[in-house]
């Protein structure tokens, strides 16, 4: 592993290895107590760590603080997902790296899929990966082995895939005139979202698919778009899905219906692919990236039915290709190697703040953490240069003083370590 730290004097008393049972703090963490964990494991906490970091005075888009470079995927960096103390990075080359904090230091790697790895979510102890052979594989933190994630299963599940393939009713018709079965993507899968016990897909073949996290089981497959889907996300019961077609659909349930139906259409610009959309906590505001270089957002109706455009901002020169918020803050990663942070302001407006370089190809993934740093919050961003970039991202709201700021993150759950 290659690790450059740049303009950081870190003071860490790093992780305390204590011997406990292994325990899950939250639905997001990778750890929990299970039958493939032994009644003793190492248990790795967070406490009191610090970070000090040479702080100047604000200046606009300087006060960004560039952490470190992460290097070892074999591959442009695709996804990202924070779990716990551990931050998963996967790649077009195949590959999952798990990197343990506060140390940014390599702990594992995992997945030998047949494709490139296109996005990840955690879900309790499980990581589900989308993969471009058109397969969602589920990994399972474990320590029967050396690598930990251990390959538990691959959806559609061979019980769901027997159980459907006898009935012709079950197959649908693909491109090329050829058939699959409806609970099989045809293409690539680009995009994964969590929600509730509910797993949702997003591909290349133009379909939604909903796959339930208890038994694996695919519940739903919906023909959501004209063209290949390119992102999702979920919030309070809502699905949606952003498209090269130009457009962003939101899907849910009414009433005591079992499938989704279609809610409302966000309309982006003409002949423009939105590559990545994202929600804000209360789901009124919709924000969606365009292969134009514009980040759209949307506010919707008490029933969501209805949406106005409230916004379009000229964020980059090149494609918009990944976004994510902090609170009131959006990022926005760009084929034009840069990272845009974006203060979101009344009635949906967002306002730039800052301006992040570094990445010497496009940025593919961005992903803040929820841990409060200072006056500001952690970024990690992966590019087609295969580098993992941490930085400290401030709140633009004050002027810096000091010379010197210590910020401290204190984490008090436990993961597998």
């Amino acid at each position: 592993m290659d690790l450059h730290v740049s303009d950081i004097a870190v003071s860490i008393p790093l992780l305390s290895a204590t011997v406990t049972s292994s325990s899950c703090s939250s639905s997001s963490s990778l750890g929990s107590e299970t039958e493939d964990s032994p009644a003793n494991s190492h248990r790795f906490e967070l406490r009191d760590v610090k970070y000090r970091l040479p702080c100047t005075p604000f200046s606009g888009f300087q006060s960004h603080k560039p952490l470190a470079v992460l290097s070892g995927h074999v591959g442009s960096v695709s996804c990202l997902a924070l779990c716990g103390e551990f931050i998963l990075s996967a790649s077009q080359g195949k590959d999952i790296i798990v990197w343990q904090q506060p140390d940014l230091r390599l702990f594992t790697k995992f997945g030998q899929g047949d494709g490139s790895v296109k996005a990840l979510v955690t879900v309790g102890d499980k990581v589900f990966t989308a993969h471009q052979d058109s397969r969602i594989r589920v990994w399972k933190v474990s320590r029967r082995s050396e690598n930990v994630f251990r390959l538990v299963d691959t959806l559609p599940t061979t019980k769901d895939y027997l159980g459907k393939c006898m009935k012709q009713s079950n197959y649908v018709h693909t491109r090329r005139h050829h058939k699959r079965l409806w609970i099989e993507h045809a293409d690539s899968i680009s995009c994964l979202a969590v929600h509730h016990d509910f797993i949702y897909s997003g591909s290349w073949d133009k379909t939604l698919k909903v796959w339930r996290v208890s038994d694996l089981k695919c519940l739903e497959s919906i023909k959501a778009h004209d063209d290949a889907i390119n992102g999702l996300v979920a919030c309070k019961g809502v699905v949606y899905s952003a498209s090269a077609d130009g457009k962003i659909k939101a899907w849910g349930k009414e009433g005591t219906k079992r499938s989704h139906s279609l809610k409302g259409i966000l309309e982006g610009h003409k002949d423009v692919s939105l590559n990545s959309v994202i929600v804000s906590e209360d789901g009124k505001w919709v924000y969606g990236g365009g292969s134009d270089g514009y980040v759209m957002g949307w506010e919707g109706s008490s029933n969501l039915v209805s949406w106005k455009l409230v916004c379009e901002e000229n964020a980059h020169q090149m494609a918009v290709l990944c976004m994510c918020l902090m609170g009131e803050y959006l990022c926005s990663g760009s084929a034009d190697k840069s990272i845009a942070i974006w203060k979101r302001e009344a009635f949906g407006q967002i306002c730039k703040v800052g301006l992040i370089s570094g990445h010497e190809g496009p940025v593919k993934c961005l992903q803040a953490s929820p841990l409060r740093v200072g006056e500001g919050f952690m970024l990690y961003s992966g590019g087609l240069d295969r580098r993992l970039r941490v930085w400290w991202v401030p709140k633009y709201s004050a002027q810096k003083e000091d010379t010197t700021s210590t910020l401290m993150i204190t984490e008090k759950s436990s993961i597998l370590g």
